[in-house]
């Protein structure tokens, strides 16, 4: 009993650093990375039992909870590089294999080569997995871990071992899909306002128009996380292809009839868990949730998004001449009639920097509406980078079967929306049809599939 209560009280204390209830964190001692150290060996021996081994887990994440990020680091170095695999018995190993190779004994000779490059990184990380929390613990740890592997590349075992432990224990089969509604816990309504990452929620109000009866909210959950959403989409239920954001999230907009929807707009989509990087269940949250659609609107025969274009704006800033070369001789003429002469004018200064002014000038921006589309259009299928494309969210939803449908002029008039792409937006449409021919297509060639209107937009 004595001992399910040091670990009672070692999980209330990480449970409360967890939540960030917790003393100022500190710089460690030589002493305290000591005492650290000998825990790691006695986690990595599998001493003890299960108690003392949930107890010693725990203190361990006490530990690591309190310190500083230069003592984070320091702990996670000494994981990386003091408790890999020992290169002498894999070598004793790999030698006792290929000497067994085709001989009774090489299944045995097998399964002690994949014994000996089983490091005890693998052991203490598991360990975490016996105690409340802990899967949690280890996806924040994996956040460190990618803050601090850029500068420190010795850390990049540990990272690849994490990473791929974590794809395990995140497997789709082991995610539960729920519907978000207004009647949700409060607690997981903060944490929707908290990850929202495309289109701030600001306001009780507005996150209550976006979970209101003609939209739907959907999340990924693990069930030893069950108040963090791994990823969430929100949904709005319309009866056309939507071309602005803005009117999608006005609160002051009538509510739409959810029974004559006909067309599935996706135009949020927000992983929330940086520790999960690498980890890929966005492509089934998305076919879930149109199984699910499907099921409560049959009329449902369209699926799109309204996506921004996130990475526009750097690519033009880093390849200046494609906005020179997407203004034609017709174009030229125009901007000449409203007083912009050639390409030394400021504007084109305020158009690399993101700035919305010439927005509001109906002539200027009727102007450069061409233009930007082309060059939004040759940036979405053209600009690669190993075969991909260069934009995340082009990355995503191409690699998930969609294809390039239309590209909507100053959909997003925010200054983020400037910021990034000039206020444009882009619907990506899944096509039931064509999704498994655009998947192989874009995995073995990087074809992009565009609409017509699109591919004549990037043509030069």
């Amino acid at each position: 009993m004595a001992g399910n209560g040091l670990v009672s009280r070692s999980l209330s204390r990480m449970r409360q650093l967890m939540s960030g209830r917790s003393a100022q964190q500190v710089e460690p001692t030589e002493r305290d990375l000591e005492r650290i150290r000998s825990q790691l060996h006695e986690c990595a021996e599998g001493r003890g039992g299960e108690i003392s081994t949930r107890q010693r887990a725990a203190r361990l994440a006490e530990a690591y909870l309190r310190l500083d990020d230069s003592g984070r680091q320091a702990i996670l170095r000494m994981i990386a590089l003091e408790f890999g695999p020992d290169p002498a018995r894999i070598e004793a190993a790999h030698r006792a294999y290929q000497a067994a190779v085709d001989t009774p004994a090489q299944w045995d000779a097998e399964a002690q080569l994949r014994a000996a490059m089983r490091s005890s990184r693998l052991r203490i990380l598991t360990q975490f997995n016996a105690i409340p929390q802990g899967v949690k613990f280890l996806v924040d740890l994996r956040a460190d871990l990618l803050r601090f592997v850029a500068d420190d590349p010795l850390l990049k075992p540990l990272d690849r071992e994490l990473e791929a432990r974590l794809s395990a224990w995140f497997d789709v089969g082991f995610l539960e899909l729920q519907r978000i509604t207004w009647t949700s816990p409060a607690a997981l309504l903060e944490k929707l306002v908290k990850y929202e990452a495309v289109h701030e929620i600001r306001s009780w109000d507005d996150l209550k128009n976006r979970l209101d009866s003609d939209r739907r909210c959907y999340a990924f959950f693990h069930p030893r996380m069950p108040l963090e959403p791994l990823i969430f989409v929100q949904v709005a239920l319309l009866e056309e292809l939507a071309d602005d954001v803005q009117r999608l999230l006005d609160i002051e907009a009538p509510l739409a009839d959810a029974s004559k929807a006909t067309t599935a707009i996706f135009y949020s989509i927000s992983a929330t868990q940086t520790g999960l990087r690498g980890v890929s269940f966005g492509n089934f949250l998305l076919k879930r949730v149109v199984e699910d659609l499907q099921r409560d609107f049959p009329r449902l025969d369209t699926f799109a998004t309204l996506s921004p274009i996130p990475g526009l704006l750097r690519w033009v800033q880093r390849n200046p001449q494609e906005l020179a070369e997407a203004f034609t001789a017709a174009d030229w003429k125009r901007f000449a009639a409203v007083g912009v002469e050639g390409p030394d004018s400021p504007l084109f200064a305020e158009l690399l920097e993101g700035r919305s002014d010439w927005s509001s000038e109906p002539r200027l921006a009727q102007a450069l509406r061409e233009p930007l589309l082309r060059v939004a259009a040759r940036y979405l299928l053209d600009a690669k980078r190993d075969g991909k494309p260069v934009d995340a969210v082009a990355r995503f939803h191409l690699g998930n079967g969609a294809r390039v449908e239309r590209l909507n002029w100053l959909a997003d008039t925010s200054s983020k929306g400037f910021a990034q792409s000039w206020g444009l937006m882009v619907n990506y449409l899944y096509d039931p049809d064509r999704i498994e021919t655009n998947l192989e297509a874009f995995a073995s060639e990087g074809r992009v599939d565009a609409s017509a209107t699109v591919k004549r937009q990037a043509k030069r």
